[in-house]
């Protein structure tokens, strides 16, 4: 990891076309200017962290016929029930 100071007006630049501005230091914030290509995906760390758990859990998603059943919020069919060889008591 690479630290450096800079200040207001200054910049950083990363290869050849990412460049880095600080915009302005006020308490505790540092605003930053950002100027990199469109193909080039600018996402703030907490944003990329929700993304990567949203995609873990895509991977992992149940029907959601099974979610209402874990829930208690969807009966078991008929057809359903005889396939899982239970009973219904309502029929």
């Amino acid at each position: 990891m690479l630290i450096l100071q800079r200040r207001t007006g200054e910049s950083v630049v990363i290869g050849e076309d990412i460049r880095v501005t600080v915009v302005s230091i006020e308490g505790g914030r540092v605003r930053l200017a950002i100027s990199a290509p469109p193909e080039v995906s600018i996402l703030r760390s907490e944003l990329l962290d929700a993304k990567l758990v949203n995609q873990d859990s895509a991977v992992e998603e149940a029907a959601p016929a099974e979610l209402l059943g874990l829930l208690g919020g969807m009966p078991v069919s008929p057809k359903k029930a005889q396939e899982k060889g239970e009973t219904r008591h309502d029929e």
